[in-house]
């Protein structure tokens, strides 16, 4: 490489963060810098990076899209075969982060996970744009392919198996994951590196705040 990597850095200076501003519900103010982040435009606020482990238990990391949150937890759609699916089959925790640079901000989520509700994920599935749903019944995600001409024949061949079908059902490889969260951080970039991090950690029915060092 041509640039110093060691060299880049960025001040962090616009926001603070305390325990009160926040509250005694990690959820609502999730839901309130999710809010933010999408007043401010961030670009698809909804990315996260899910963390999972395998069965030698290395680590595994991959971005997904939320598409759900309320008090029970935050819900993402994917591929039960994949990879991730196959991780979290064996070992129902993962890990969530969002990073809304934009924002100077980012929220850690632990927890466990299991299936979403089948219905509502049907009801989603039907919602999204037609190809979509074509390439979630075609794609045998995460399993080698000799090249790309064999998932677009996987594509024409499903495109065939529904033509006249105006709604497909969703697959039974393909639904939702709900996390239910045990710990929720929250991240405030601010200068010198002395960032504001908030930990919230289920206590019961409620959950109890610590302040971290950076």
């Amino acid at each position: 490489m041509n640039i110093d990597i060691s060299s880049m850095r960025q001040q962090y200076s616009s926001a603070a963060l305390d325990i009160e501003a926040l509250g005694p519900d990690p959820i609502k103010a999730f839901s309130l810098w999710f809010d933010n982040a999408v007043k401010a435009q961030v670009k698809e606020p909804n990315a996260m990076t899910l963390a999972t482990v395998d069965e030698k238990g290395m680590p595994d990391a991959r971005i997904v899209l939320l598409k759900e949150v309320d008090g029970k937890g935050f819900v993402f759609y994917t591929n039960y075969g994949s990879n991730k699916g196959q991780q979290l089959e064996s070992n129902p925790h993962a890990c969530i982060v969002f990073n809304w640079l934009d924002l100077q901000r980012q929220v850690r989520i632990r927890g466990t996970i299991a299936k979403y509700d089948a219905v509502k994920g049907e009801a989603y599935f039907q919602s999204r744009p037609r190809l979509s749903q074509i390439a979630a019944w075609s794609s045998p995600q995460s399993k080698p392919i000799h090249d790309r001409s064999v998932l677009e024949n996987l594509v024409k061949e499903t495109t065939a198996t529904f033509e006249g079908i105006e709604a497909l059902p969703k697959p039974p490889m393909w639904g939702g994951y709900i996390i239910t969260p045990s710990e929720i951080e929250f991240w405030q970039g601010r200068r010198d590196r002395l960032h504001d991090r908030i930990k919230y950690i289920a206590n019961g029915d409620g959950w109890k705040a610590t302040i971290l060092a950076p």
